[in-house]
This record gives C-alpha cells, sequence and structure tokens, in this order.
C-alpha cells in the first residue's frame, strides 16, 4: 500500500510546486478556514452543478474538504482526482442522486466520508472501491431501499456506518454487505423500514454499538448468537417490539440496552428464561412504569446475584410520588439515580433513598417541583450531584439542602425561583458549582452564600437582579466564576465584590451599567481574566476619560460588544490603560464616532480584535492607532465605512494573519501595504464597493497571481461601477499605455497655458487684436491692393482723433494744413472712410494709403478703443516695418502717471519725437502756435526712410523728448479703459 501511494505523493508535491509559481490563492467556490496551512476548505452554498466546477481551483494539499448546501445533483468520474490526499470528506446537504462508480478511485488516504441527507437511491457495486483507509463512512438521510452485497467489501478499516433514515427494508441484505468488515464497531440503521432481524449470515464479531430504534421491528432474528457480541443495543421507538422477541437470545456481552417506548414487559424480560442480560445494563426509561411497577421492578431484581447497581435510569416513565418503600427492595445503586421527565410534584426530602444512601448523582429534572422545603432530618452524605433542572420551582426553603452536606454540584436552573431564603443554602460547604441561572431572582442577600467557602462557579444568568449589596460574595475566597449576565444591575455597591480574591472570570453583560467603577474593578486586579461588559448602556462623550481598567493587568479577555441604545460613542484614548496582558478584545455593534489616537496602545499583547458594526457613517481610522498592536493575528473590522486601506493605519500589523474588511466603503486596496503584511493569510473584502477601472489593475493582478493572502470568494466580488462584471476579470489592458505621462503632459501644458494666458493677456492684448484685424482683412481683395500701393499714397497723412475733439480739428488743423497755401492732403474719417465699408478696412486703408498718421492725443482720446486700435497699427508699422509713420500730437497736458498704464504710447514716446498744442497760458500764444504749425509742417514733409536711417543722419530735432525709463511695476500694470461706440471717434457730431 506505501509503495503504491508513494508516487502519488511525488506527483502531489510537484503539483503543489506549480501552483505556488503559477496560480492564485483565491478560490471561486470555497474559503480556505484560516490557519490551516492549505488543508482545510469549506465550500457551502453556492450555484454550481458540477463537483469538479467547485474543486477545480483548490490546492492539492487538502486534506479536510466540506461541499454543502449545493445544487449538485451527480458526481462524475474522477471529480476529486486533483485532490489526492484528502482525509476527510464532507457532501452532506446536497441534491446528490447518483454517484458514478470511479469517483472516489484515487482518494486512497481518505478516512472520512460523508453523504449524509441527499437524494442517493442506488449505489454502484464499485463506488467505495480502493478506499482501504475509510474509518467513517455516513449515509444517513437518503432514499435507499437496498445495499449491493459487496458494496463495502474494499472498506477493510471502517469502524462506523450510519445508514439512518433510509428505506431500508431488508435487514439481512444490510447483514450481508457489512459481513466481512471485521473492523466495523458501530452500526446505525434506525428509522427506516425493517420489520426483523432474520438474516442469513453473522454480524461482524468487531460489531458492539447497533442502533435500531425508530423501525418496525416485531422479530430480533432467528439465531440465538446473533446479537452475542453487541455491548450497545438500541431499540427504542419500535413500538410493536415485545417481550417475547427476545426469547433465547444471547445478550450476554450488553452493557446498555435501550428499550424506550416498545411493548416490552420489563418484568418479564427479566424472566432468565428470556435472556441473560444484567439488570444493571438496561436502561428502564420510557416503559410506562409506576411507582407500583418501580417497587416490583426492585423485587424482580433481588432474584438476580446483583448486589449492585450502578446506574438505574427511569427516565419518561410515569412516576407521580416515591415513598420509602419505593427503592427499598432494590440492590444498592451507587452511582446515578435519574427520575427526569417524570410527573413528580415534590422530592419530600429524598426520603425515597432511604435505603439509597450510596447514590451519588440524583437527577429529577424536568418533573413537577413547586418548591423545596426545610430538609433537617435525614442526611445522605454521599450524594455529590443533585439536578432539579427544568421544573417549576418558585420557593427554597432556608436549610432546603440541609440532608446533603456534601453535596458539589447544585442544578436549580432553569426554574421559576423568585424567593431563596436567606438560609436556603446553608451547610454546603463542599459544593464547587451552583446554577441558579434562568430563574426569577431579585435579591441576594450578605448571608445567601455565606458557607459556600468552597465555591469555584456561581451562575445567576437571565434572573431579575437590580443591585448587588455590599460583602454579598464576602465569603467566595475561593470563586472563579461570577455570571451575572442578563440581569438588570445598574450598579455595585461599593463593597459588593469583597471576598472575591481568586474570581478570574466575570460576567456583566445584558445588564444596565452606564459607567464602569474603577475601584470595584481594582480589587480584582490581581486575578481577573475574562470581563464580559456586552449590551449594557456604556457611553462616553468626552476625550477626558480615565481608564476603569487600568489596575487589571492580568486581564486577557474583555468583552465591550453592542452598548445600548447607541454604542460608546467616543474611545477615549486612555481608555485601554493598564491592560497590558490583553489578548482578546470585542468593540463590535459600538457606534464609535471618534477612536482615540492612542486607545490602543498598551495593547501590546493582544492578537484578536473585533471591531464590527462600530461606525456612525464613514470612517477614517487615525493614523498610527494601531502602532503598538506588533501581535495582533486576528482583525474584523467588517462594516465600519472604512474608505481607505491605508499604511499610516495598518502598516504596523506585522503579525496578522486574518484580516475581516467585509461591507466597508473602500474602492480600492493598497497592493503595496499587502506585500508589506508579511503574515496575512487570509482577507474577506466582499460587499465593497471596489472599483472596476485602471486604479484596481495591480490590485485584480494580486488578486490573481499572489500565493500567500487568501481573497475569499474573490469570483464573486462584483463591480460597483460596472453592473454584472466581475473584479477578477474586468477589462485592465487599456491601462498598460503610459498613462502617467500623458496626465502628467496634459497637465503640465494646462498649467502652463492657464499660466501663460494671463501674462500675455496682459503684455499682448493689442498685438493679438492688431493680429486678427490684419488676418481677416489679408484674405480679402483689399489688403492685396493695398499692399500693392504702399509706396503710392493717397494721403500726406491719416488724422487720428477723437470725435470730442472734432472742433479743433475743423477750426485749428484743416485751415493751417489744408488752407493757407498749404497744400497737404489729409485723411479724416467723417469726410474720407468709404461708406458701407467694414469700419476695421476702413482703419487699415487709410494708414496704409497715408504716410503720415497723426494721433491728435487727448483725455478723450485715451478713452477711445478704436483710437487705441489706430495709433496700434500705426506703431506695428513703426516698430515692426521700421517705418517713419506715427506723429503724436498732445492737445493738452496729460499727467505722467495717467499715461504710465499706455505702454504702446509711452514705447513711441521713448523712441520718437511728439509735439505739443500750446494752450493760452503761454506768453506769448500766437508765437507758439506758429512755431508749432511750422514743425507739424516739416515733420509731414519727411520722408518715411526706415528709422534707423533717420537716427543715422539725425533727421528728427526734437522740440520736445520724455525718455523716462518705463518701471517693471509700470510695464505691469493696467487700468480697463472706458468702451466707446463707432460714432465717438469717426461719425460727425
Amino acid at each position: 500500500m506505501a509503495l503504491q501511494m508513494y508516487p502519488k505523493l511525488i506527483s502531489v508535491a510537484i503539483f503543489t510546486s506549480f501552483l505556488q509559481l503559477s496560480s492564485t490563492y483565491s478560490f471561486k467556490n470555497c474559503v480556505e478556514k484560516a490557519n490551516s496551512n492549505h488543508t482545510i476548505f469549506i465550500c457551502k452554498k453556492g450555484s454550481a452543478h458540477r463537483v469538479e466546477d467547485i474543486v477545480g481551483d483548490l490546492l492539492p494539499s487538502a486534506t479536510n474538504l466540506t461541499i454543502s448546501n449545493w445544487k449538485v445533483t451527480e458526481i462524475t468520474s474522477e471529480s476529486f482526482r486533483k485532490l489526492p490526499t484528502l482525509k476527510i470528506l464532507v457532501l452532506s446537504n446536497n441534491n446528490l442522486m447518483d454517484i458514478h462508480e470511479d469517483a472516489f478511485d484515487n482518494l486512497g488516504y481518505l478516512q472520512t466520508l460523508n453523504l449524509s441527507s441527499n437524494y442517493l437511491k442506488y449505489l454502484s457495486p464499485s463506488l467505495f472501491r480502493g478506499l482501504h483507509n475509510l474509518t467513517k463512512l455516513f449515509l444517513a438521510d437518503n432514499r435507499l431501499t437496498n445495499l449491493s452485497l459487496n458494496l463495502f467489501s474494499d472498506l477493510t478499516n471502517l469502524k462506523i456506518l450510519d445508514l439512518h433514515k433510509n428505506q431500508l427494508a431488508d435487514f439481512s441484505a444490510v447483514g450481508l454487505s457489512i459481513a466481512n468488515i471485521a473492523t466495523l464497531m458501530e452500526l446505525k440503521i434506525s428509522s427506516n423500514k425493517i420489520t426483523s432481524l432474520n438474516h442469513s449470515a453473522s454480524l461482524p464479531q468487531s460489531l458492539v454499538t447497533l442502533h435500531l430504534q425508530n423501525n418496525e421491528l416485531n422479530s430480533l432474528g432467528n439465531s440465538s448468537e446473533f446479537l452475542s457480541n453487541v455491548k450497545v443495543l438500541d431499540l427504542s421507538y419500535n413500538k410493536l417490539l415485545s417481550t417475547r422477541a427476545f426469547k433465547g437470545l444471547n445478550l450476554s456481552s450488553i452493557i446498555s440496552l435501550y428499550l424506550r417506548s416498545t411493548n416490552v414487559s420489563v418484568i418479564k424480560l427479566l424472566d432468565r428464561r428470556f435472556i441473560n442480560v444484567s439488570p444493571r445494563h438496561i436502561n428502564f426509561s420510557g416503559l410506562n412504569l409506576n411507582m407500583t411497577d418501580v417497587i416490583s421492578l426492585c423485587k424482580t431484581l433481588l432474584n438476580y446475584p446483583v448486589k449492585y447497581l450502578k446506574n438505574m435510569t427511569l427516565e419518561s416513565n410515569s412516576i407521580k410520588t416515591l415513598t420509602r418503600k419505593t427503592f427499598s427492595h432494590c440492590p444498592k445503586i451507587t452511582s446515578l439515580l435519574d427520575l427526569s421527565h417524570n410527573n413528580l410534584n415534590t422530592p419530600r426530602c429524598l426520603e425515597f433513598l432511604a435505603k439509597q444512601e450510596e447514590v451519588k448523582m440524583l437527577k429529577v429534572e424536568h418533573n413537577h417541583l413547586t418548591k423545596l422545603l426545610t430538609c433537617k432530618y435525614m442526611t445522605f452524605p454521599n450524594l455529590r450531584h443533585l439536578s432539579y433542572r427544568y421544573n417549576r420551582i418558585l420557593l427554597v426553603n432556608a436549610f432546603a439542602f440541609h440532608h446533603v452536606p456534601k453535596l458539589q454540584t447544585l442544578q436549580l436552573n432553569i426554574n421559576i425561583i423568585a424567593y431563596l431564603d436567606h438560609k436556603a443554602l446553608s451547610g454546603l460547604r463542599d459544593l464547587t458549582v451552583l446554577r441558579l441561572d434562568n430563574n426569577l431572582l431579585s435579591d441576594l442577600y450578605s448571608d445567601t452564600f455565606e458557607d459556600l467557602c468552597s465555591l469555584r462557579r456561581l451562575l445567576l444568568r437571565n434572573n431579575q437582579i437590580a443591585v448587588i449589596f455590599n460583602n454579598t460574595f464576602h465569603a467566595l475566597k475561593n470563586l472563579a466564576i461570577l455570571d451575572l449576565g442578563g440581569n438588570k444591575i445598574t450598579h455595585l455597591e461599593p463593597e459588593a465584590l469583597n471576598g472575591l480574591d481568586s474570581l478570574e472570570k466575570l460576567y456583566l453583560d445584558r445588564n444596565r451599567f452606564k459607567e464602569i467603577d474603577s475601584l470595584q474593578l481594582g480589587r480584582l486586579c490581581g486575578t481577573l481574566q475574562v470581563l464580559d461588559l456586552e449590551k449594557n448602556f456604556i457611553y462616553y462623550y468626552t476625550e477626558d476619560t480615565y481608564s476603569p481598567f487600568v489596575n487589571l493587568t492580568k486581564l486577557n479577555d474583555l468583552k465591550l460588544d453592542g452598548q445600548l441604545p447607541s454604542g460608546i460613542n467616543i474611545l477615549p484614548s486612555a481608555f485601554f490603560h493598564g491592560l497590558t496582558s490583553l489578548k482578546s478584545l470585542y468593540l463590535s455593534d459600538n457606534h464609535i464616532s471618534y477612536f482615540g489616537a492612542h486607545s490602543f496602545d498598551d495593547l501590546k499583547n493582544l492578537t484578536y480584535l473585533t471591531l464590527d458594526n462600530s461606525c456612525v457613517g464613514v470612517t477614517k481610522l487615525v493614523p498610527g492607532i494601531f502602532k503598538n498592536l506588533h501581535k495582533l493575528e486576528t482583525l474584523f473590522v467588517e462594516n465600519m465605512g472604512l474608505e481607505s486601506f491605508s499604511k499610516e493605519v495598518f502598516r504596523n500589523l506585522t503579525a496578522l494573519k486574518v484580516l475581516h474588511l467585509n461591507r466597508n466603503a473602500m474602492q480600492t486596496l493598497n497592493v503595496d501595504l499587502l506585500e508589506n503584511l508579511t503574515n496575512l493569510q487570509y482577507i474577506d473584502a466582499r460587499n465593497s464597493p471596489l472599483s472596476c477601472n485602471c486604479l484596481n489593475k495591480d490590485l485584480q493582478n494580486y488578486t490573481k497571481n499572489n500565493q500567500r493572502i487568501q481573497f475569499v470568494y474573490l469570483y464573486n466580488m462584483t463591480c460597483s461601477d460596472l453592473r454584472g462584471s466581475s473584479f477578477y476579470n474586468f477589462e485592465t489592458n487599456v491601462c498598460y499605455v503610459e498613462i502617467e505621462l500623458y496626465l502628467f503632459s496634459t497637465t503640465f501644458s494646462v498649467t502652463i497655458l492657464l499660466t501663460l494666458l494671463p501674462l500675455m493677456y496682459v503684455k499682448l492684448y493689442w498685438k493679438f487684436k492688431y493680429g486678427y484685424y490684419v488676418f481677416r482683412s489679408w484674405f480679402g481683395e483689399q489688403w492685396r491692393r493695398l499692399r500693392e500701393q504702399e509706396e503710392k499714397y493717397i494721403y500726406d497723412a491719416f488724422i487720428s482723433y477723437n470725435s470730442a475733439d472734432e472742433k479743433w480739428v475743423m477750426g485749428e488743423l484743416l485751415p493751417n494744413l489744408e488752407g493757407n497755401g498749404s497744400f497737404f492732403r489729409l485723411c479724416l474719417h467723417h469726410r474720407d472712410f468709404e461708406p458701407g465699408r467694414n469700419i476695421v478696412d476702413n482703419i487699415v486703408a487709410a494708414v496704409y494709403n497715408s504716410r503720415k498718421t497723426v494721433c491728435l492725443v487727448s483725455q478723450n482720446f485715451l478713452r477711445s478703443e478704436w483710437c487705441s486700435l489706430e495709433i496700434q497699427l500705426a506703431s506695428y508699422r513703426l516698430f515692426q516695418e521700421m517705418q517713419d509713420v506715427l506723429l503724436l500730437v498732445f492737445l493738452e497736458s496729460i499727467p505722467e502717471r495717467q499715461l504710465s498704464v499706455y505702454h504702446r504710447m509711452r514705447k513711441v514716446m521713448l523712441k520718437k519725437t511728439y509735439l505739443q498744442w500750446p494752450g493760452t497760458n503761454c506768453t506769448d500764444p500766437t508765437k507758439a502756435q506758429e512755431l508749432f504749425w511750422k514743425q507739424l509742417k516739416k515733420a509731414l514733409r519727411s520722408s518715411n526712410a526706415t528709422v534707423q536711417e533717420e537716427e543715422q543722419r539725425g533727421a528728427h530735432v526734437p522740440i520736445r523728448e520724455q525718455r523716462d525709463e518705463l518701471g517693471v511695476e509700470e510695464r505691469d500694470h493696467f487700468v480697463n479703459e472706458p468702451q466707446t461706440d463707432d460714432e465717438e471717434c469717426y461719425l460727425m457730431p
């Protein structure tokens, strides 16, 4: 066998190594159990219809596999061929109707196979071929009607076979199929349709446990030795089975015989003519015995050479009362007397044990007891365990247990006890376990437990206790577990916990505490290890809160889940100070709006932390909040509204193995951070809106190719932004273009453009505007005609002026330049512009058809946009074409500061001579005006030679020059020029 399996192990090792190089560590339909080292896989509740589809991507190292709650109807050949090392295979609760005969061929290591709760009607004779190591086979809850002769022939190591709840009717067929299983120890064929144990083959000698309950048996077979090796035989709920069926059977090996709800008379059965079973091994439950029958039973037992009975079980009979004589004739009962599920009204101070002082354990559960009376007159010193659970006890009197002074375990739970007398438990100095949970107790007194000096466990859960008074537990110096959960306790009095010197576990959950008393808990600092405060009313609205746990240096488990009505609210930074030994912390289901940055700083030994459902809306955990949790292995932060998985929060969790991020608001996961969490093995990010775009291309690639972290149900994760798409296979090809470069280039260009546009507007506004107009004219025939006639001027000067200065033009300029012996031909807009033509074209034609452009500068001129265009066109010819065509004439004095914003005009003034019309304030205005006209006429006659040539010839003699340097601040500041309409400069008034 070992030689046969050796090649398979080699192939598995090779295949595993290959997967480690090429495959993902996430599975389409299954989840690997955390910390199982690739061995335990659970596949539950999916839509796949084929086993191959479910397990196709599992690792071959799997040893334990569960597939349940699927719609699988068949298992085809070699469905598990990739999983040769399986030891446990569970296929229960599916829709299986057919299994191919070689479905399990390569599962030579399989030890447990569970096919329960399916729809199997037939199993191929060779189905279990090769399963030599199988020890447990479960075929319960199917529809099997028959078993093939050789069905189990290869199961040479089978120990447990479960066939209960099928439709088997022929026990002989069952016997033949298991006859050769020499190792079979337990057979369950209960809840079938077997009517008889008639058979043609012997049961395996190894079979010691046989379950036949709830069939239709009326006969037990035709061979007296048929059941001779069986030790546990359960024939319960075979209502047609009578005493006669046992006649002649050899049941000498029986140690437990169950006959509940049969038609067997136990008195007749004990007649040695029927069976040779010892009465000490018969369970007398469910035989409808009353008190008289019990007395008769005891007398019958005296006929046997039996001096004692270890256990006497009388459950589910019709016993209503017990007296001193009831068990007086029975052999001595040395261990257990079970009277549960009867109709007893009172235990009568256990007087029915008058002759049974050696009983150690008494169960009177599920009866009708209503009160426990004072018992001082009898003593049962050997009774150690007493249970009155599931009764209707309302009252417990003083000294109710005075007759059982050596009692160690007392169970009074699940009753309706409303009053427990101060002295009810008096005398129980050896009691170690007391259960009073699930009653109606409201008050505990300082002397209630004063005699219980040996008590180790006290359970008071689910009562009506509202307050714990001083010194209630003062005598319980050995108490290790105190459970007060599920009560109405609002506070503990100052000395309430006095005496609890050995307390290790304290349960105060589901009470009404609004705060945690640090002084009270401080009394338990040397011993307390577990503290449960779940679902109280603890809350904090301020950061200024000291730690109530500061002295609990040995506490390793703290539960604060689900505080009512709206959670803790604020988690103070100092809240957990002192908890240096804490290993598990539960904070789920709180509505924490603020986490202190140092809240977890002292929890350096924490290994388990839950914060599920502990947020208000979208949460952003404080950076460094987990900085000291270097030993944390499991973290639950489900439904926290987390928007990011950031290094600032999670990077210090170097020991983290299991991370639950389910139902958060994250759209991506930081891949670099996942790589840095070197111990992380399991992550659940389902139901988070992971986006299917290029931001997540690296994450998708990581989830599909990493060999360390299991992303559970990765293939069920959908895209929040692409309906109907899956996260694991959304399109990422477009993401591999150098998008970063394009983004940088685009943003850089836009930034530069947005920076230059304002500067260009300030510096080059008129150049662009002029260029625009020139460009428009260039397309027309007029532009070409103007360029051809550039040197054939029509006018001596084009006069640029504002309409407000037209009076001076008509009264002074025209008479002096066109009259009085002067023959200059001037171009005036109101006289010489071509009607119906575009105004811009008229301006361009006037500038280029005139040898000179004379700008009559005044305040009105400076405010005119069209006049500005005219000087721009002329200055363009001056500076770009180097033609001396521009003359500036100032009609009035204009301050320097006002001219500083007209940088184009300032540039002309610095470069060229300009004329100033003499005002009336001159000493000799007439002479000054004559000089002005003389100079202007001279300038108009001058040639249009280039500026450089004229400068070389010294052609221009300045009358008045202003050559101030234009400062940086003056050049960079502009004043909005008022807009005027066309008529302001060009139309006649």
